[in-house]
């Protein structure tokens, strides 16, 4: 039976469940969280900064992402500031454009001369790749992160696209593509066969995890025993 192999891209847990993040901050496998005002809105934060602080308090090891969440390039500005201050270890998400589609690349070039870690994210073409992929130049360590999923939900193969912006990253070797909103775990082996430093799990997806790249016919006989075992347990006769 072949022996299993484990990811060789970084994970980041995806969330907003304080209990669940501070479990998974115990987790080897795991490089980094983030987040986002919608996963936080479902999880019923009320107190951005202050569920922002409680995480930050028991993560110190390893990058946790903070989105902004004004609509005013200004007022995005202030807020990516005062979400930096928090620690030494967040990286500040600023969306590609604001609600109105303009760009935020002016402001991600300004952020990133100031020296912020920025996660630049909601990206889905590779004309906004390659435009914030300028706007980080000179960034002491950024992430660019493209909804693959979201691009698979238009019916298109996510995977030719990712590999392109694989390639153009590669001129920037202080950037990283993240491979945002997964549908499934088949989706970290595609991410790490076309180079893609990181992927975003949520805790269904790692749930799953333990079935990377296992045996198929292993896989089988658990379904069988799974069908065979709960036939049982229901008592049916024929």
């Amino acid at each position: 039976m072949a022996e299993r192999e484990g990811p060789s891209i970084k994970i980041f847990a995806d969330g907003a469940d304080l209990n669940s993040i501070l479990d998974l901050a115990a987790d080897p496998r795991i490089s980094g969280f983030t987040t986002n005002p919608t996963l936080m809105r479902k999880a019923g934060v009320d107190d951005y900064e202050g569920f922002a602080r409680k995480v930050l308090d028991h993560v110190t090891d390893r990058p946790v992402c903070f989105e902004v969440f004004s609509d005013d390039f200004d007022a995005m500005r202030d807020q990516a500031h005062r979400i930096a201050s928090w620690g030494d270890n967040v990286c500040v998400k600023i969306p590609v454009t604001n609600t109105h589609g303009v760009s935020s690349t002016p402001l991600v070039a300004e952020l990133t001369a100031e020296g912020l870690h920025l996660n630049v994210t909601a990206l889905l073409s590779l004309a906004q790749v390659d435009a914030v992929a300028e706007s980080l130049a000179g960034s002491p360590g950024a992430i660019v992160s493209v909804f693959a999923g979201r691009i698979a939900d238009t019916g298109r193969d996510p995977v030719p696209l990712m590999a392109e912006a694989v390639a153009i990253l590669a001129a920037h070797p202080s950037l990283e593509l993240l491979w945002a909103s997964p549908r499934e775990v088949l989706n970290v082996g595609q991410a790490r066969s076309i180079g893609c430093q990181i992927i975003t799990l949520t805790p269904e997806l790692l749930a799953k995890l333990d079935g990377l790249d296992r045996d198929l016919e292993e896989v089988s006989l658990d379904t069988v025993r799974m069908f065979h075992r709960d036939a049982a347990a229901s008592g049916y006769r024929l």
